[in-house]
């Protein structure tokens, strides 16, 4: 008898989906809800690995601009001994010490960094930290790790058609650090920052991003309990989708989990957001993150959130679109809960 063949890393991967992760929710009561809750949170927390050491918040403001209704700032400053975040945060002119406005980290997907959320180019995110500040939100949008300006040269990932974060993601890994948890690490830095501005209510908190935004979105807002509400988008899915036999190979060295496949999948991560409010919107037309399996994966995260006993506070945003942000809709949301 001759042996199965699993030559390729594909071929292991379809063998290895076909298991049930223990941790995958499947219960349907409140104590089955807590329960799963605190052991996967345990698990994921342990998988992410060590947070860097945090440094005292050292903003320093390198320019200031007045825009129509808002005014917007470049800053900088160091959450950890070895790196430096950028950032935009735009202040609406209603905000103030006596009249502190709600506040949304605007998470930035792959591609060229803050700049999109902020309108300084035009992509896929329609400039929402712009929008969300014209309705009154103080925005905040940082560059995550291996984009916009943060982004590693050419030569030093060795050529340009070989993903930056996949090398950042090796390299930190020499030191002991998931890329995923330093990001994480970043976001609740910026959340720290948020907190401490007079314009800021502290207490009303949310984050929002498409894609890789999204999926910073998703691990923040699961991990702070900060962030009252969340807007996901074009992010929920499953791993079986991103690592199927299609050909889609769909994840990257920043998107990457530890693990999770052995515990749960990427709606149990989602879960953990459960019972605060959080809107998932997926696109009709979206070939990233395919309309199907975000629709299973939210199913299952509607099973958690019904559970937990606020199944009200999770909204579907299913839209006519592609692999974008459905604007009018995720604002109307975090104005509602924020």
């Amino acid at each position: 008898m001759v042996a199965q063949r699993f030559l390729t890393a594909e071929q292991g991967v379809e063998q290895l989906l076909k298991a049930t992760p223990p941790l995958h929710f499947n219960g349907t009561t409140k104590t089955e809800w807590q329960e799963w809750r605190r052991r996967f949170r345990r698990n994921l927390v342990k998988d992410l690995g060590p947070s860097p050491e945090a440094l005292p918040l050292e903003v320093e403001v390198l320019e200031e601009i007045k825009r129509d209704g808002y005014t917007r700032k470049k800053i900088i400053f160091n959450p950890d001994p070895f790196s430096s975040i950028p950032a935009y945060v735009l202040i609406p002119e209603s905000a103030s010490a006596k009249n502190p406005a709600p506040a949304v980290l605007c998470a930035h997907g792959h591609g060229v960094g803050k700049d999109g959320a902020v309108g300084i180019v035009e992509d896929y995110q329609k400039q929402y930290a712009v929008e969300l500040a014209r309705r009154g939100f103080v925005t905040l949008a940082p560059d995550w790790r291996c984009f916009g300006e943060r982004k590693d040269r050419d030569e030093w990932v060795r050529r340009p058609s070989r993903d930056g974060c996949n090398v950042a993601y090796l390299a930190y890994g020499y030191f002991g650090y998931q890329l995923m948890q330093l990001n994480i690490s970043d976001g609740q830095r910026c959340l720290d920052y948020l907190q401490s501005l007079p314009e800021v209510d502290a207490r009303r908190l949310g984050c929002m991003g498409c894609s890789f935004g999204g999926t910073m979105t998703t691990y923040i807002s699961a991990l702070d309990q900060r962030v009252k509400a969340s807007v996901i988008v074009c992010y929920l899915s499953t791993l079986t989708d991103a690592l199927n036999d299609r050909g889609r190979g769909n994840t990257c060295g920043s998107q990457f989990m530890f693990g999770l496949r052995k515990a749960g999948d990427i709606s149990d991560v989602a879960g953990l957001i459960a019972p605060r409010a959080c809107m998932v919107q997926i696109g009709s037309d979206d070939t990233c993150f395919i309309e199907s399996d975000a629709l299973a994966a939210f199913g299952q995260l509607e099973n958690i959130y019904a559970a937990s006993g606020q199944r009200d506070r999770l909204v579907l945003d299913h839209f006519q679109g592609e692999h974008e942000i459905d604007l009018e809709t995720g604002i109307t949301f975090l104005e509602t809960q924020l």
